[in-house]
């Protein structure tokens, strides 16, 4: 079972110590870095997108720390978009792309090989470009040759797990001038603020016993975890978080959306890390109270349920709201399950209001989560041995 040093978690100053690359602190610039983003769209004549016309279709590609990007966009559009939206992570790019499209490419570093490939060959064919990234860079380069229009993102953040919100915030005002979605700036404006908001509550002075970040990476350090969102919109904020527990906190998680992933969740409930670890064998016991770590080993570790919970939203469509209400009876179905099977289980409630605001308000927590997760176990958020191995096996 891993070690959590809750201790640890309380001391600003040894946080610091150990976040070599200031993971926290970038944490705590997102609604800077949605206020930043804002200025340089609205500099880089974010209006002029597509020649100021909306596109046949959409093509967005990003990947690795900003592959929600896709996602997130994808989920806010889906319910009313014109035009077809489609994601995309690596080459090639569809052979339907041609002048009448739109390329939105995303990378912090501007060298991230698929969208920077999918942006020159849409580029080739007369396709409408929109790019993200660091200025100067191979992605800056194939925008301004191919008569596209690129968003400078300040390169200070030490990872693009960290700069989601520079990276975003132009895609949604872009998307919103095109008629794709409902994100106006007025709107991006309160999402900073909320930012704001969790910044100040998640901050690394704040005790473990009242910060709701610290909370949950003190519980989940002794499961398995399992994040299911009940929704659309919370299954985008529980695939973030999953990543983010692995790639940060080096926890491997798995994640899903009600309805489809209800009963993949709850067969689980059945397996060897509910309860006492049964592994099906009709019922589940609790953990021995008299058992010797010594001698009969470490307990081994549990289930735990994350699950992401969507803010109530008004509305007068009667089918709308019985899917609501049939959503939230069986995300209260799943949860009470777990608990009879003896998984742990934590419920967090989106905050009120815009689509985009209630998903920043989950997407944030759980960076905060996982990034002290990570704190906590004595890691290093930014910097993994195994990573970098990799990347220098693989140039």
């Amino acid at each position: 079972m891993p070690h959590l040093d809750e201790a640890f978690l309380d001391s600003a100053d040894s946080l610091e110590s150990l976040d070599s690359r200031g993971t926290l602190r970038a944490l705590a610039t997102s609604g800077a870095q949605v206020r930043r983003a804002l200025l340089a769209a609205r500099e880089a004549g974010i209006d002029k997108v597509a020649g100021g016309d909306r596109p046949r279709s959409v093509l967005v590609a990003s990947l690795g720390g900003t592959a929600v990007v896709c996602d997130v966009l994808d989920v806010l559009a889906e319910p009313g978009s014109p035009v077809p939206l489609t994601t995309r992570r690596e080459a090639p790019l569809p052979g339907w792309i041609g002048p009448l499209d739109l390329v939105i490419a995303v990378s912090q570093s501007g060298r991230a090989a698929g969208p920077l490939a999918l942006a020159a060959e849409a580029a080739r064919r007369g396709a409408s470009l929109l790019t993200v990234g660091a200025p100067d860079s191979p992605l800056a380069d194939v925008s301004a040759r191919g008569r596209g229009v690129h968003v400078d993102i300040a390169v200070d953040v030490p990872t693009s797990r960290a700069a989601l919100w520079s990276m975003l915030t132009p895609v949604l005002l872009a998307a919103d001038g095109l008629g794709l979605i409902d994100c106006s700036e007025a709107v991006l404006e309160r999402v900073a603020d909320r930012l704001d908001e969790r910044a100040e509550e998640c901050r690394p002075s704040s005790e473990s016993f009242v910060n709701p970040a610290k909370i949950l990476a003190v519980g989940l350090a002794e499961t398995v975890p399992v994040v299911l969102g009940d929704g659309a919109l919370t299954g985008v904020a529980a695939g973030r978080a999953a990543a983010m527990l692995a790639r940060t906190a080096r926890m491997p998680a798995t994640h899903g959306a009600l309805p489809d992933a209800a009963a993949q969740v709850v067969a689980c409930f059945d397996g060897p890390f509910s309860g006492s670890g049964s592994g099906g064998q009709g019922g589940v016991g609790e953990r021995d109270i008299f058992a010797d770590p010594f001698l009969d080993g470490p307990p081994s570790p549990q289930l735990g349920l994350l699950m992401l919970r969507d803010a109530p939203v008004e509305t007068r469509d009667p089918g709308v709201a019985e899917a609501a209400r049939e959503a939230s009876r069986l995300a209260e179905a799943v949860a009470e399950s777990a608990r009879d099977a003896g998984v742990k289980v934590w419920e967090v409630e989106a905050l009120a209001g815009h689509p985009i605001e209630r998903l920043a308000s989950l997407i944030s927590l759980g960076d905060y989560v996982a990034t002290y997760l990570a704190l906590g176990l004595g890691l290093d958020p930014a910097v993994s041995r195994h990573v970098t191995e990799l990347r220098d096996r693989t140039t």
